[in-house]
């Protein structure tokens, strides 16, 4: 048997593989910082029908330690189709046992977004999608953050910005945008002609490629959690967000949603900016609307459970969607996807996956096109 995660978002240390009913592995922290949850390796030389355990020893230790309560891990004989494994977190080791029906398997945290598969949906979003490639912007180690946009009305007034995957593991995020890119395809959509009659779409698929392709929980390479850095994003530590923030100021700002996951929460949910110096009963009324219409549309989306809400002037404004919310004087979101499952329509099999988060892409599209006209009363 061999365990390996030298590969694009891979993740593990192997303490102990000499006993295949207990292999004893660990977590490996995000460079530069403490952060650790994100796991992805490959098991190789397996005998299909034997029995075989796997351990991750540190799990009790990890960012989200309380996360591992009802959480199971994500499995895969192709890289293709993720399932779900029965695990346990018992003490402080996240376990897990499976009689495998191939030679080799992958284990995840979540079902991953590949840096090909990336690479392929910024070419089809400009082939199919009729993307431009407007500004690209470099990670610390060069990787390129490429910013998309959609605009079919050169007389278009409003500026509609998504981002996705500011926390490198929470991989979610950017099956959410290929969700999104690809109703975009569509040119006979009544709802997308009707959104881009009177908004171009600004999109930034991946903004932490470097924490992604190094199988990072949290943050990039500096050790920076972007989603902490929109007061004091610079381009030594931080030019992914320098770099997104410099592009809004220059073109502006009308709906902003910042696309994430969450750990411990087993449901889809939003956080919005009530906290914010400055919120007005006009973004109180926009954000109840955004979130009725997800529901109306039939989105696997919820109102119950999400984060505490902010008190009044409270907000911690370095978060993205706080600080452009401010900055804009406009609705801005945080978007919340499982990485356990959408309790409300659980799937035992799959969980939360990428299928899923790709419809919820799709379905903010519709919220977004119901609500353009509004987005300035």
């Amino acid at each position: 048997m061999q365990i390996s995660s030298n590969f694009d978002s891979g993740n593990i240390e192997v303490i102990d593989a000499s006993n295949p009913l207990q292999v004893q592995l660990a977590i490996r922290p995000d460079l530069n910082s403490e952060h650790f949850q994100w796991f992805h390796f490959k098991v190789e030389g397996l005998q299909p029908g034997q029995p075989y355990g796997f351990s991750l020893g540190n799990a009790g230790q990890s960012s989200y330690k309380n996360a591992w309560s009802g959480y199971h891990a994500v499995a895969s004989y192709d890289q293709r189709d993720w399932f779900r494994v029965p695990s346990r977190f018992e003490e402080g080791a996240l376990k897990f046992d499976i009689e495998p029906q191939h030679g080799q398997i992958w284990f995840a945290y979540f079902e991953p977004y590949s840096r090909e598969r990336h690479s392929q949906l910024i070419e089809d979003a400009q082939r199919l999608a009729g993307a431009e490639l407007f500004a690209t912007g470099k990670s610390i180690e060069g990787r390129p953050i490429e910013l998309l946009r959609i605009s079919r009305n050169p007389q278009a007034l409003r500026k509609i910005w998504l981002i996705a995957q500011q926390h490198p593991g929470e991989h979610m995020a950017e099956w959410f945008m290929q969700g999104l890119l690809e109703r975009l395809q569509r040119r006979d959509d009544v709802e997308l002609n009707a959104l881009l009659e009177k908004a171009d779409l600004y999109l930034v698929p991946n903004m932490n490629p470097d924490g992604a392709f190094r199988g990072h929980l949290r943050t990039n390479v500096a050790g920076r959690d972007l989603n902490r850095a929109w007061q004091s994003a610079s381009e030594v530590d931080s030019p992914e967000v320098y770099f997104v923030q410099q592009q809004m100021r220059a073109v502006g700002v009308d709906l902003f949603l910042d696309i994430h996951g969450d750990e411990e929460i087993p449901h889809v949910f939003t956080a919005g900016c009530e906290g914010n110096p400055g919120y007005s009963p006009r973004l109180e009324r926009l954000e109840n609307q955004f979130r009725q219409l997800l529901i109306e549309n039939g989105a696997e989306f919820q109102t119950t459970f999400g984060y505490p809400r902010d008190e009044p002037g409270q907000a911690n404004t370095t978060l993205a969607c706080n600080a452009v919310g401010m900055e804009f004087d406009c609705l801005a979101f945080t978007i919340e996807m499982p990485f356990k499952d959408h309790d409300d329509r659980p799937n035992p099999l799959t969980g939360w996956n990428g299928e899923r988060s790709m419809q919820l892409g799709k379905d903010v599209l519709s919220v977004a096109a119901a609500m353009v006209g509004q987005l300035r009363d």
